[in-house]
């Protein structure tokens, strides 16, 4: 995270930092641990209060998580009120949050911060307020390409976080905690930030910049870099697949090559792991989305709706108009 002026205008506060987290149901607990157990531990590894931050809702009643646990909040959100940090934590839902009152509370509560902050699919929020036109920002990845589409004037970025002037957006739970702990090391340094890292055994703090994981692969380290290169191109090219061929060529091997690279690392060939993430792709949006099965097609590479049809059903054993009536 850069120094930007939002972050030094609270860098040098002589009373603690005040942080405002606005939470919208749907989000993930985690998510709301990520964004506030590295303050916590920061006041107490310092031994001074350094952060001061409380939950809110709209309406002030408790929000239901994604998990239907409904999160304590201290009450009403008051949009009028000034503070240091003003932060939107949403999740599951916030691409449908149409609500103009709820917005137009947002926006007038981002005029009264310093530094404003998008979690997870806060951004949703932020940019349906448009305070994030002409700005870079970040998403979960699952909703890049909606987003991007949503909201043509935003600079969208696959990386974990983004800051950009006075805003913040992350892209999911960890990269929330790497935020945290990188706000951490700009207002009391780096040996604080190692050490609150340290504190919940965090072994690798990684820089904004870093693209998002897309697939898990376990232990990347435990991989062959080629492979790993291999996979990141394949989930950049979810919508518009590469040949095996062509996927070869960019990791500087050959086909046979990489064919028995992921015979050995996987078990599986690289054409039929591709499929898989395509698929795994278009589940999500076939369940989390009201995108039509023809959109749905074209976003995960199938020439047809009928052809992405026959390959889900093959995949997952019923069809994506019965996996999304079964939501």
């Amino acid at each position: 995270m850069t120094q930007s002026k939002a972050l030094s205008a609270i860098t040098g506060l002589d009373r603690a930092i005040t942080v405002v987290l606005l939470v919208v149901p749907g989000c993930s607990l985690l998510t709301l641990a990520s964004a506030t157990e590295p303050l916590r531990a920061a006041n107490r590894l310092s031994g001074r209060q350094v952060f001061d931050w409380r939950f809110v809702s709209a309406d002030g009643a408790p929000p239901a998580t994604s998990s239907g646990i409904g999160w304590p909040v201290s009450g009403k959100h008051e949009p009028s009120a000034r503070c240091d940090v003003f932060a939107v934590i949403a999740g599951f839902g916030a691409a449908r949050m149409t609500d103009r009152k709820l917005i137009a509370q947002i926006y007038r509560a981002a005029r009264n911060a310093s530094l404003v902050a998008g979690i997870e699919s806060g951004a949703w929020l932020l940019a349906r307020a448009g305070l994030l036109d002409e700005h870079r920002a970040a998403t979960h990845w699952e909703d890049f390409e909606e987003f991007a589409t949503a909201f043509p004037h935003v600079d969208l970025r696959p990386d974990r976080y983004v800051i950009d002037g006075r805003f913040v957006t992350t892209s999911g739970a960890s990269p929330t905690f790497d935020m945290a702990v990188d706000l951490i090391r700009q207002i009391l340094g780096r040996p604080a930030a190692i050490e609150v890292a340290s504190s919940f055994v965090f072994d690798e703090m990684r820089p904004a910049s870093d693209p998002q994981s897309f697939a898990t692969l376990g232990g990347v380290g435990r991989h062959d870099p080629r492979l790993v290169r291999s996979v990141r191109i394949m989930e950049t090219h979810i919508d518009a697949p590469l040949s095996i061929a062509a996927v070869a060529k960019r990791v500087a091997m050959s086909v046979r090559g990489l064919e028995q690279l992921f015979d050995r690392e996987l078990g599986q060939t690289p054409g039929a792991y591709f499929l898989s993430l395509r698929l795994g792709a278009a589940r999500r949006l076939v369940n989390d989305t009201r995108l039509s099965l023809t959109d749905i097609a074209s976003r995960t590479g199938f020439s047809s709706e009928s052809s992405f049809s026959r390959a889900f059903s093959r995949q997952f054993g019923l069809s994506p108009s019965a996996s999304r009536k079964g939501r």
